[in-house]
C-alpha cells in the first residue's frame, strides 16, 4: 500500500514538473508563432478543434493521453511550420473538444482525425503522434492508408504488453485528485468547453488506458509508409517493444553496404516517457531530416 502511495506521489511530481516546464515554453513560442487558421471540424459527431500553423506540406500532429496542442507541441510548432503546413488537433474529450456519448478508443480517434482531413480537403499528411496519439497514427495507417505520406511514432506501443510493467501498474491507480494542482487540471478548467465533465473525463480515459489492446504485428508489417519511432531509454516503452516496431518496419542493421530503410528509430538517452517531449533539439533534429527525405 505504502509503495502505491509513492508511486503516486512521484507520478503527481513529474506531471507538474514537466508539463509546467512545457506550458512556460509554450508561452514563449505562442508570442511568436501566427496561426494562419484555426476552428471546429465536425466530424462523426464531435466538433474536433484543430489549429493550423504555416505552408507547405502537411504535418498532422497528435496529441498524448490527457494533453492539449500547447502541453503537448508548444514547443515544437514554432520550428515545424517554417516549412511546412503544421496541423494541430484535439481529439475527443481533451482541450477544447467536448467529449460525447462514446468510449474511448484508438479506432474511433483515427476515423476523426481522417474525417478531419476529408473536412480540411488534404488527400494525405505526415502524421507525428505522441503517446496516445502515437497509436492513434498507428490505427490510421491501418484503417487509412492512403491519408497517411509519413508515420512519425514516439513514446507508443502497439500493443499494450508493449508499456513497461511499471507503466502498466501505474494506470489502475489514476484519478481526478491526481491531477489535482497540475497543469493538466488547469489547462482542462481553462479550455474545456464544459469543464464541469473533468471527473467523468478522467474516469472514462482511466477504463480507456487499462484496457489491453493489440493492433497485430502483422498489420503494423504491412503498412507502406515510411515511419520513425522514436523512445527514451526511461520511457514507459519497453525498449524491446520499439525495437519489435522497428523491425516489423523493416527496420535493417548494418546498413553501410545498403541503402538506407525507410524505417528509423531513435532512443534519446536518459529520457522518460513524459520528458520525451521537452528534448526539443533532439526531437527536431531527428523530425525534420526524416520528413525532408525523399
Amino acid at each position: 500500500m505504502k509503495t502505491k502511495i509513492v508511486i503516486r506521489k512521484f507520478f503527481r511530481a513529474v506531471i507538474v514538473t514537466a508539463f509546467a516546464f512545457l506550458m512556460a515554453l509554450h508561452s514563449y513560442s505562442q508570442n511568436n508563432t501566427k496561426k494562419v487558421d484555426s476552428g471546429y471540424a465536425p466530424v462523426n459527431g464531435l466538433k474536433m478543434y484543430y489549429e493550423i500553423y504555416g505552408q507547405g506540406m502537411p504535418l498532422i500532429l497528435l496529441h498524448g493521453a490527457f494533453n492539449t496542442i500547447d502541453l503537448c507541441f508548444g514547443q515544437l510548432i514554432p520550428e515545424l511550420s517554417k516549412n511546412r503546413k503544421v496541423i494541430a488537433v484535439e481529439m475527443q474529450g481533451h482541450g477544447r473538444t467536448a467529449d460525447i456519448d462514446r468510449p474511448f478508443s484508438f479506432e474511433t480517434m483515427a476515423d476523426d482525425v481522417a474525417a478531419l482531413l476529408k473536412y480540411l480537403n488534404i488527400d494525405s499528411a505526415d502524421i507525428f503522434g505522441y503517446s496516445m496519439g502515437g497509436s492513434v497514427a498507428w490505427q490510421i495507417a491501418i484503417r487509412h492508408p492512403q491519408v497517411v505520406r509519413k508515420l512519425i511514432i514516439a513514446s507508443a506501443v502497439y500493443k499494450y504488453q508493449g508499456w513497461t510493467p511499471e507503466t502498466r501498474s501505474i494506470l489502475p491507480t489514476l484519478s481526478p485528485q491526481m491531477f489535482e494542482g497540475t497543469p493538466i487540471k488547469t489547462e482542462y478548467d481553462r479550455l474545456a468547453p464544459d469543464p464541469n465533465h473533468w471527473t467523468q473525463f478522467i474516469t472514462k480515459m482511466k477504463q480507456f488506458v487499462v484496457t489491453p489492446y493489440d493492433f497485430d504485428a502483422e498489420k503494423i508489417k504491412a503498412i507502406k509508409s515510411p515511419t520513425l519511432i522514436i523512445t527514451g531509454d526511461g520511457d514507459g516503452v519497453m525498449p524491446e517493444h520499439a525495437v519489435e516496431m522497428f523491425r516489423l518496419r523493416n527496420g535493417k542493421y548494418m546498413v553501410d553496404f545498403g541503402a538506407v530503410p525507410k524505417t528509423q528509430l531513435a532512443i534519446f538517452p536518459g529520457t522518460s516517457h513524459v520528458f520525451v517531449m521537452m528534448q526539443t533539439q533532439w526531437l527536431l533534429s531527428t523530425i525534420i531530416p526524416f520528413l525532408d527525405k525523399a
